[in-house]
């Protein structure tokens, strides 16, 4: 195993506002990915008070063999999660909030009226806050995609994650045409939408494959970039390839720039929800 390079070791600290949102999250009984998908950044976002917040339960449909989300039997719709999520956004005072969910392929819409309600709860309790959701690829459903559009978000994101070269092996259950269509299906259902995409790097792809994700992404449409390093949550997880250099991750960023991406962030800490509202100026 290679040994993680120093520009990948991060001081933890806590504080009380950490203990504050901790205790919100419990109380409310809420999810987050930060926790779930082990979040290098956790502790920093919440001792900012943020969180990414993961509807439709712990348990995903798919197995991808980069992430800590665990695969198991899903668990039973809750219908009064979105009112719990948009409680806590207004506790919480967020200027800006990211919904995502476990994939849900045992659903008809995939989950996809679930973050319609959610972002709707959020609009009502918070109507200044922008909502992000992070939302899975509902299996190409156009139909789905529309009810998340119908609710309004001020972004949806679908990330990529790799390559095409490496989706057999890192998503198998995922496919890297479907996801493209997905992302560009978002401005003809509702033009005022940000769309967003986000990869990781170090899984084993190569430069040229890195260019032509960024191109296909761009004619999709997709607005808003966000590119980090892979780390493996565990030895049974897809292997790192390469801790790839910071100015590897600063080159990329120049690339992405002269694609025509109206934002990108690209160092190894990135992650897709990490300080998300910066892409608008929050």
């Amino acid at each position: 195993m290679q040994r993680k390079p120093d520009w990948l070791r991060k001081r933890i600290t806590a504080g009380p506002e950490r203990a504050e949102l901790e205790g919100i999250l419990s109380e409310l009984s809420l999810n987050t990915v930060c926790c779930e998908a082990q979040c290098p950044n956790c502790v920093e976002c919440f001792a900012a008070k943020t969180a990414t917040f993961m509807i439709l339960g712990t348990n995903c449909t798919r197995n991808c063999s980069f992430c800590n989300v665990t695969c198991g039997a899903p668990e039973a719709i809750d219908p009064a999660e979105p009112e719990r999520v948009a409680e806590a956004v207004r506790r919480l005072g967020l200027k800006y909030v990211v919904v995502t969910s476990v994939t849900r392929d045992d659903l008809p819409d995939g989950g996809a009226m679930h973050f319609a309600d959610t972002v709707r709860a959020i609009r009502e309790r918070s109507p200044m806050t922008a909502v992000e959701v992070l939302i899975p690829d509902f299996q190409g459903e156009k139909d789905a995609l529309a009810l998340v559009t119908e609710a309004w978000p001020t972004v949806i994101s679908h990330n990529m994650e790799t390559v095409e070269a490496l989706y057999d092996e890192v998503r198998p259950q995922a496919d890297y045409r479907r996801s493209l269509a997905l992302l560009g299906r978002i401005k003809g259902l509702n033009p005022t939408i940000r769309s967003k995409s986000g990869f990781m790097l170090g899984l084993g792809e190569t430069k040229e494959e890195v260019i032509e994700l960024m191109g296909d992404l761009r004619e999709a449409g997709c607005e808003l970039l966000t590119i980090g390093q892979y780390l493996a949550p565990s030895k049974g997880h897809h292997p790192v390839r390469e801790y790839v250099h910071p100015d590897i991750f600063d080159e990329y960023k120049n690339i992405a720039d002269a694609k025509g991406f109206s934002f990108v962030a690209s160092a190894p800490f990135v992650r897709s929800s990490y300080h998300a509202g910066e892409a608008l100026g929050l």
